[in-house]
């Protein structure tokens, strides 16, 4: 008797991985129409949930054929289907929702980029001015309202969720002021300054940006009256003095804008001062697959790069930082204490 290994031979691993775009699609398709809302606690028949989100029953079953080899839904064995881990982050309404991550990730200018990936790679630059005649954000803001609303929520959800972890992280005892910097709504600040009731904090960041902050840093909000915003671009200056500074996933554009930003956090820090650098890893991260992935997504949206350990540590260093602990946020996010030297 013949027997078929369980675990799939290279070949057909290969197959499915240059099949990757139709797991993707799969998942932003079930995003789009709501599937994961529409189903509950209870089974339901793929002609159920096809009537609660206006799809015919056939391809939908298809559908969630599909993504159930990937364990996102289940089917049972009278042919009923059922949340799994997986698919119920994708639900609007849950918890840690990646609802919007997986819309931003296979947003439509993504599939005309990753076809131009072996350009990239061969000029080291980024492709959208070629595709589009303009920068990435420039084309978000002025040619696709719809993605750049996407992006917006996926930077919130991924920012919320990441705040609890930095907060529950970091020790700030004896610091009476921490500056924000680059830190969008603030939702890493508001997590801090919850925790240390006596804390000060600063946000900095574009005046678009900080004009719509978390609504506990707005007038009016519970922690307004212990925050102040500030509106700036950390690469052209950084007017604020604090005891810890927190900088995350913020120099991950160029190499230039790098050393400004933190030049001009050196520039206004007193000697002594922390500085909490915050990104995510290509190397020594137990989530290679998605920080790998984030790295070519930025080649080739911006030109940027997500750093290894060696290379963030190298441009602290050069840029004069005293480089200290690493600690470890979450899966795929490293927290770098460094101290401003005297």
């Amino acid at each position: 008797m013949t027997t078929v290994s369980s675990t799939p031979q290279p070949a057909m691993r290969l197959r499915e991985i240059v099949f990757g775009a139709a797991c993707a699609a799969a998942v932003r398709a079930a995003a789009r129409l709501g599937v994961a809302d529409a189903l509950g606690d209870r089974p339901a028949t793929a002609e159920e949930l096809a009537a609660a989100v206006r799809t015919e029953p056939g391809p939908l079953k298809r559908l969630l054929r599909a993504l159930s080899c990937y364990g996102i839904f289940a089917e049972t064995d009278d042919g009923r289907y059922v949340h799994t881990e997986m698919s119920r982050l994708l639900r609007e309404d849950a918890p840690n929702s990646l609802r919007y991550i997986s819309l931003w990730c296979t947003e439509p200018w993504t599939w005309e980029a990753w076809p131009r990936l072996d350009e990239a790679v061969r000029s080291g630059r980024e492709v959208f001015n070629g595709l589009y005649g303009k920068g990435f954000f420039d084309y978000l803001h002025e040619d696709a309202a719809e993605s750049a609303e996407v992006f917006d929520r996926a930077m919130t959800t991924s920012s919320r969720q990441s705040a609890d972890d930095i907060a529950g992280l970091l020790d700030l005892t004896g610091a009476s002021s921490v500056a924000d910097i680059g830190g969008g709504q603030g939702h890493v600040l508001a997590g801090l300054l919850e925790k240390y009731p006596a804390l000060e904090g600063t946000l900095l960041d574009l005046p678009t940006v900080v004009a719509n902050p978390d609504p506990r840093l707005r007038d009016g909000g519970t922690l307004a009256s212990r925050v102040r915003l500030v509106p700036g671009d950390c690469r052209d200056d950084i007017p604020v003095r604090a005891d810890v500074y927190i900088i995350k996933n913020i120099l991950e554009w160029d190499d230039e804008s790098t050393r400004r930003t933190l030049a001009n956090v050196i520039r206004a820090a007193r000697p002594g001062a922390r500085v909490v650098i915050i990104e995510n890893l290509v190397d020594d991260s137990p989530s290679m697959k998605f920080t790998t992935a984030m790295d070519l997504l930025l080649l080739l949206n911006v030109g940027g790069a997500k750093h290894t350990k060696e290379s963030l540590v190298s441009r602290m260093t050069q840029a004069g930082l005293e480089v200290g602990e690493i600690l470890v946020v979450n899966p795929y996010l490293h927290a770098f204490e460094c101290t401003v030297p005297a």
